[in-house]
């Protein structure tokens, strides 16, 4: 491939705590474009804005425009990456990918498994998007790692779809699936230690340092399909560090994907 589709959701009504990763797809792009930085990943590989068919950013009034706006994208022929906006655009992007692909494998890196039935009363909730992926079929291999807050209700839908899980607290025991065909990787940049990150809604301590994450994603042995990375939160960042963050991991993406 030489070019990959990039599309932004400026969308958070599916948040449960905080908003403001509705803000979030620009100030990615901003700090992409940032001269404190280059458009070099770390293989050596340019990453220049004429690699992307870039669609822009969308605000969204319909939660299930997501699938259709997706649908139309991939009609392009090509990998598609996004920039969230909250967890919950992982349902209706993998949904619009399921039907011109069939099912992929995902990797799902989090802090937070995303598996409940509902949250608060909503069955799309950020907090709910791998269980709908599971319970509809539109995937049945789904790896997650870095997960730090499982409680019953998660284990119990972890065991019945058959979740691989990798809590942060084994993480020296990782080791990346054997996957022989391209996947589908889902960041929530929560995933990373508040230290590391701290432009989340959720911080939630004991997580990833930023090069444990790009090695996870150097690590990725075939192309990847399709990506999102979510939950970044412009409002609670300090110094525009996690935006930068988001960048360097943007890139390594794109290297994968390309």
């Amino acid at each position: 491939m030489s070019k990959i589709v990039l599309q932004g959701f400026l969308y958070d009504e599916k948040s449960s705590f905080k908003k403001g990763p509705a803000l979030a797809p620009p100030m990615i792009r901003e700090a992409y474009h940032s001269e404190s930085s280059n458009y070099f990943a770390e293989d050596g590989m340019e990453v220049l804005p004429s690699h992307f068919e870039d669609m822009g950013d969308f605000t969204i009034q319909d939660y299930f425009d997501i699938e259709s706006i997706t649908k139309e994208h991939l009609k392009k022929g090509l990998p598609i990456l996004t920039l969230g906006g909250d967890h919950s655009i992982t349902y209706p992007i993998l949904k619009a990918l399921h039907q011109k692909h069939g099912q992929l494998s995902i990797l799902h890196i989090d802090a937070h498994s995303d598996l409940y039935g509902d949250f608060e009363g909503d069955p799309f909730s950020h907090a709910c998007p791998f269980h709908n992926i599971l319970r509809e079929g539109i995937s049945s291999n789904v790896t997650q790692v870095g997960i730090r807050t499982l409680n019953h209700e998660q284990r119990t839908h972890a065991v019945k779809y058959g979740v691989h899980i990798c809590e942060m607290k084994d993480f020296e025991k990782f080791n990346m699936p054997n996957y022989e065909r391209p996947i589908y990787l889902s960041l929530d940049i929560d995933a990373l230690d508040p230290a590391f990150a701290p432009g989340v809604s959720h911080h939630e301590p004991g997580g990833f340092t930023t090069r444990q994450v790009l090695k996870i994603i150097q690590d990725i042995p075939v192309p990847i399909l399709g990506a999102d990375i979510v939950e970044y939160n412009p409002n609670r960042d300090i110094n525009g560090m996690t935006a930068m963050v988001c960048a360097k991991l943007f890139k390594e993406i794109v290297v994968k994907m390309l």
